[in-house]
């Protein structure tokens, strides 16, 4: 299997199974399209990292990796559908006799954001959120970008933008932002993008729709 010696590791299994699906682990029962396993890559790597176990259903059963061929998608999506590749590290547990899980671990990457290759060839980075993978917000792909490359300006809107945002716990209508503070929609967005580049804001998804929160030291 992929050159990959499977080593006892029921125990260690049975642990992470019981954990269930969570912010940094997914099941997957078989795996048969690298777009859609792209997309698992991209949240996990632009987050805290995160592994698949592969032959392990939705429900926490094992029901064990059926085709070798799903290690090769998997690394299809890493190096053809992430944009930039990513690696992949595969370790193979023997459970029961010849039933064996692969487990399947990316890294969090030091250089975000990692794009997933989407059906029409457009490029959209992921975010992993408890057990989804969520299409990251505009603003917080673009902030990954500047990678903290632009100072604070306490003399600009962004100081104004951070002490709105901090007053008011968490905003998500950058628009009435821009009208609060007589500012235009797009200085408002700019703003939250520098500011989130530097730790100041950060992004929160919860109800169905992300939030802009102050980071509060």
């Amino acid at each position: 299997m992929k050159d990959l010696q499977a080593i006892r590791g029921t125990r260690l299994l049975r642990e992470w199974i019981a954990q269930g699906e969570h912010q940094t682990q997914d099941f997957k029962y078989a795996i048969s399209d690298a777009r859609k396993i792209a997309r698992s890559l991209s949240a996990f790597a632009n987050r805290d990292g995160g592994r698949l176990l592969i032959g392990v259903k939705d429900n926490g059963v094992v029901a064990g990796v059926r085709n070798e061929e799903d290690i090769y998608v998997v690394e299809q999506a890493a190096e053809r559908y992430c944009k930039p590749a990513q690696h992949v590290d595969f370790k193979a547990y023997r459970v029961d006799g010849p039933v064996h899980v692969i487990v399947a671990e990316i890294a969090s990457t030091p250089r975000r954001p990692v794009y997933a290759v989407e059906p029409d060839g457009s490029l959209r980075a992921y975010y992993r959120v408890a057990d989804e993978n969520i299409a990251a917000h505009p603003l917080m792909v673009r902030s990954w970008e500047l990678q903290g490359g632009v100072p604070f300006n306490a003399d600009g809107p962004d100081a104004r933008v951070l002490d709105y945002i901090a007053t008011r716990g968490a905003v998500d209508d950058l628009r009435r932002v821009a009208i609060d503070l007589h500012i235009s929609f797009g200085a408002a967005e700019d703003a939250v993008v520098r500011l989130a580049s530097i730790g100041l804001v950060d992004f929160e998804y919860a109800g169905g729709r992300f939030v802009i929160r102050a980071v509060m030291e």
